[in-house]
Formats: structure tokens, C-alpha cells, sequence
């Protein structure tokens, strides 16, 4: 009998959990539709494969690939590198065509493209050769500088933002946008400088326990004077 009630509790706590983890995994997620030439995290898929925030998509010259979320689209065109984020997209080259009525955003550096209201949107926002451009299609976008994705230069935040009406469309110099991207290694530069005086400190160590040790060793081998 007491057998019989425990799995009873089982199938009912099963019952309940299951439904709310499948809940959780689904919700931020995506649907990915292609025909070859795309990779998920550098791992090409093919067909239909879902995505999470997080997840880089990159399509291959000559490919696209559809993303449906809830309440928006997206077209990724070929040669494009996109990073899925819950309700946004990092575009980080390429082009991508947005459809939504969830006001799904898109970022290249420290530029955000968005709808200005909830209201069926469609835009392209390409990134190429440091020029950003923004088309509307249906309905007014806005370009924001100085996003939670990058960091803005001091120089021409308002000239940087604006509104794109429908119809019309706006470019954006990444470079004087965002300020230029630091050379390779500047970023190692500091951890290089620790290294040196961690490297520094261990040789002057290093040196004062030699001196010590020759010191040490001077003295014992000089025998003491006999009457």
C-alpha cells in the first residue's frame, strides 16, 4: 500500500515538473531554419535546430538562415556573424533584416538600433566595412550610442543618435561612433606589466638570498686563528 502512494506522489510531482522545466528551457529560445552553409558556435547545422541567448550564428557566402522568435524574424544574410540575445541581436558584420512587434533590437558596437514603439516593425541594419546602415522599412526606428554592449566615444554622442522614419535610410561611422578598436596585445599590456614586476621582485629575491648564502659560505670556510 505504501508503495502504491509513493508512486502516485511521483507520477503527480513528474506531472508538475515537467511541464514547468520545458517552460524554462523554451523560454529566450529561438528556431534557426536553413539550407546548409550555417554554423551554431562554429558547429554547422543544417534544417531546423533551436538557439539561446548566447548562442554566435555565421552564415557562409552564398547562404542565409531564418531566425523566428516570438513576436519577430530575422533574415541573416550570407557572410554574416550574429550573436542571438534574449529579444536583440549582436550584428558583428553583416546584414540582418528584422521583422517584430516585440521591439527586438539590434546592436553593433556601441550603437543600438530599435523600433520606437511595440507596433510591426521591419528594418535592415548592415554592418560593413566600419559603416553602419540603418533602412526602414515599416515604421520609425531609433539609433542610440552608448549601449549596455559597448562604450561611446566622447565625441558627437547626440550627432551619433537619431531617429530613421520609414522609408528613409541613415549610416553611422562605427569608428567615430564608438571610438577605434584597441590594437592587438594593448589589452594583455597590463597583465605583461604584472608579470614583469612579479618576474622582478623574484629576481631581486633571488639575488639577496645568493649575496646571504655566498656571505654565509665566506665565513665558514675561513678557519679561526690559532695562538
Amino acid at each position: 500500500m505504501s508503495v502504491s502512494v509513493l508512486h502516485n506522489f511521483l507520477c503527480w510531482v513528474m506531472v508538475i515538473l515537467c511541464p514547468l522545466s520545458l517552460a524554462a528551457a523554451d523560454t529566450g529560445s529561438a528556431i534557426l531554419h536553413s539550407n546548409g552553409g550555417v554554423s551554431v558556435n562554429g558547429t554547422e547545422v543544417a534544417d531546423s535546430t533551436a538557439v539561446f541567448p548566447g548562442d554566435v550564428l555565421e552564415t557562409k557566402p552564398g547562404f542565409v538562415a531564418n531566425l523566428d522568435a516570438e513576436g519577430s524574424s530575422v533574415l541573416i544574410q550570407g557572410e554574416s556573424i550574429v550573436e542571438f540575445q534574449d529579444n536583440a541581436l549582436r550584428l558583428e558584420h553583416g546584414s540582418v533584416s528584422v521583422s517584430t512587434s516585440t521591439a527586438m533590437s539590434v546592436h553593433v558596437n556601441c550603437l543600438k538600433v530599435e523600433p520606437v514603439s511595440n507596433d510591426r516593425t521591419q528594418y535592415d541594419v548592415t554592418d560593413v566595412s566600419g559603416k553602419v546602415e540603418v533602412a526602414a522599412h515599416k515604421n520609425d526606428v531609433k539609433i542610440t550610442q552608448g549601449g549596455a554592449l559597448g562604450k561611446a566615444s566622447k565625441e558627437g554622442n547626440s550627432s551619433q543618435s537619431g531617429t530613421v522614419h520609414e522609408g528613409q535610410r541613415a549610416t553611422r561611422d562605427e569608428s567615430t561612433a564608438c571610438g577605434a578598436a584597441p590594437r592587438p596585445g594593448e589589452a594583455s599590456n597590463p597583465l605583461n606589466t604584472k608579470w614583469i614586476e612579479i618576474g622582478g621582485g623574484a629576481g631581486a629575491g633571488v639575488l639577496v638570498l645568493c649575496l646571504l648564502l655566498c656571505r654565509s659560505s665566506g665565513s665558514s670556510s675561513v678557519s679561526p686563528s690559532q695562538p
